[in-house]
Order: structure tokens, then sequence, then C-alpha cells
């Protein structure tokens, strides 16, 4: 099968590169470097791979690449963390529906002209933002009240591009909901601001690089932001992005929703009492509380029977083996000036 998958470059969009050409697949790749700038991947010089520097709003250039394509992944966006949803609320909304819509438009087309079969949307854990219903199945985002942020709403909206076009064109798609992943390749964006955690400065507002690269820099106490109790499922992304595989693969997720996510239900101290004993061995571990982003969503549990159930998916590894991964990278790179 041959894939078209934009953002490429990106955190996620470089691990289901990877999965994908693993697994046997013909990738294209589209990414405009504009959130790390020009990264090299393992698979670069893949014989499966071709990649394209550019920006998927040009629909033309979409087409382009999609024109022999049986499907496509629907990555790209502006993403971060939480300190973006206040700093780049306007953007966020407004650049990531420009994308949304060219990429609709690109494949509306090629499943009308060429040989499409699918759109697979990357949504998000986001659009269940406002809901109290937990663990939180699909379903859940057409019940609660919308995502206060503006990126979570965008998301949803994305949602519903997908539902419009198969509506009116009957273009078939798979909507997937990642949670939290996980892995490396996250350094620090170029469109963050700068923000000050204790006496180290943020590598992004993505809990786990933050925390670690704090670990490692000797920030002690180590500086939190809120009160630590936020309940997160942190998914590895190789886990992750073998959801997503299994997501384009199956003709049982077409026109459908999953959630992509471990089961684990961990706390932020507990995340940031495992990585300070991984790094600090023997060490008292000590944090403070610094006051948290105006989005920080308290508690994100997925139901995860639907993957398992229909796609036979589930998360494998733990979030201790994730970290065992992680943490060297993120040492190296603070070494070499990435974070």
């Amino acid at each position: 099968m041959k894939i078209l998958v934009t953002g490429s470059a990106g955190f996620v969009g470089g691990y289901l590169v990877e999965e994908l050409l693993n697994c046997g697949h013909e990738v294209v790749g589209i990414d405009n470097y504009s959130k790390y700038g020009k990264v090299e991947k393992s698979y670069d010089t893949n014989p499966s791979y071709s990649f394209v520097e550019g920006d998927v709003k040009n629909v033309d250039l979409l087409k382009e690449l999609i024109s022999d394509c049986d499907q496509m992944a629907a990555i790209a966006a502006i993403i971060g963390g939480i300190s973006m949803f206040h700093e780049l609320a306007y953007d966020l909304i407004a650049e990531n529906e420009r994308i949304t819509a060219a990429s609709f438009d690109a494949a509306l087309w090629a499943f009308k002209n060429k040989k499409l079969k699918k759109i697979n949307v990357l949504s998000s854990s986001m659009v269940f933002e406002s809901t109290s219903t937990y663990p939180t199945p699909e379903g859940e985002q057409l019940k609660c009240p919308p995502p206060l942020s503006t990126y979570g709403f965008q998301k949803l909206a994305c949602e519903y591009f997908a539902k419009g076009a198969h509506e009116q064109y009957g273009l078939p798609y798979t909507i997937i909901r990642p949670f939290n992943a996980v892995g490396i390749g996250e350094k620090r964006a170029k469109v963050e601001r700068e923000i000050l955690s204790g006496n180290v400065k943020l590598a992004m507002s993505h809990v786990v690089p933050d925390i670690v690269q704090k670990v490692l820099k000797g920030q002690d106490p180590l500086h939190i932001l809120g009160g630590g109790n936020q309940i997160r499922h942190y998914t590895y992304a190789g886990d992750l992005t073998r959801g997503i595989r299994m997501c384009i693969e199956s003709e049982k997720s077409i026109n459908d929703d999953f959630n992509i996510s471990t089961a684990q239900s961990t706390t932020v101290i507990e995340l940031a009492e495992m990585i300070w004993n991984k790094i600090n061995a023997g060490k008292p571990f000590r944090y403070v509380s610094d006051k948290p982003f105006q989005y920080d969503v308290q508690k994100r549990v997925p139901n995860v029977e639907k993957a398992k159930r229909i796609l036979g998916f589930e998360a494998t590894t733990t979030l201790s083996e994730s970290l065992d991964e992680v943490i060297p990278w993120i040492a190296e790179q603070i070494k070499i000036g990435g974070i």
C-alpha cells in the first residue's frame, strides 16, 4: 500500500513513517520543518520512502503527491503543549483549519479522480477536554460540552471534516485519537516561547521531556506545573503508531473512531518520581508546585476497549520502558543544544 503522511518530519510522523516502512508499505512524506527545523531520519534513504519539503496548505502540491496513493494519514498540524494553547490561541485554530481543509480538498480530489481509498485523521484526546465521564469512550465527544481551548475545538472540527466529507462525497475515513505520546524526537520547538520553570527553561510544555531535562540539569527541588495530581495515560509512540498503522490497514476501522492509548493511568507526581529515581537513584525526591497553565486538564482517562475489540490493538510498552529510551536521548540533546 502507498500512503501519504503529512507532517512526516514531526514527532508522531517520524515514528509512523518508520512503522509503515517496516511493515512493507511505500510512504510519501511532506513537511515544512516549521516545528523543529530540518531533521534527519534513519529512513531518509529507504527506497520505499520519498519526501518533499513543502507546505501542506498547498493543495496543488498535495494533489501531486497523493495522485498515486491508496491512503492518506493526515497528521500535519501546529501542535505543542498547553503553553501554546494560550500563546497561539488564534494560530492554532486558524492555521490548523487551513491545513485540515487543504488535506481534505486533496483527499476528496484523489478519491474522485484517482485511487485514494481512505483518509486517516489524527485527532486528539483534547476533544474530551470538558468531559466528566471516565474512562472516556468513543462517542463522548458528541455528548460532553465542547472543548474550551481553541486547539481542542479545532481537533473536534477535524472529526467533523471527516463526517462532512463522508456524508456529502462518500469519502471513507478513520478518526484516531492518541493520548499523551512519549518517545524520542521531541526537541525545543522553534515556535515555543521560553518560559522559566524554577531555574530551568521549559524544553516544551509536554510534561515528560520537561521533567526529564530539569532533573538532568540538576533541579532540586523539582518544579512541576500544578499540584501533580493530574492523571494522564503516557503511551509509547511506538505503540501509538502501531495502533495508527492498524487503523490504516484494517477494513474494520472504516468510518469509525478509536482511542489509541495505554490503559495505565499515571499522575504527574508518579511520573516525576519515576524519572527522578531513574536519574538520581538514592537521592530523596523533592518537588514544588508552580502555577499551572490555563488549559491543564486534570484528568484524561480513555476507554481503550473498542480498539482492542475491533482492531486487536493493545499498548504493551510500560512507561518505565519508554523512559529508558527517552532519558538517554534527552541527555544527548542537552549536550548538543537540541533542548
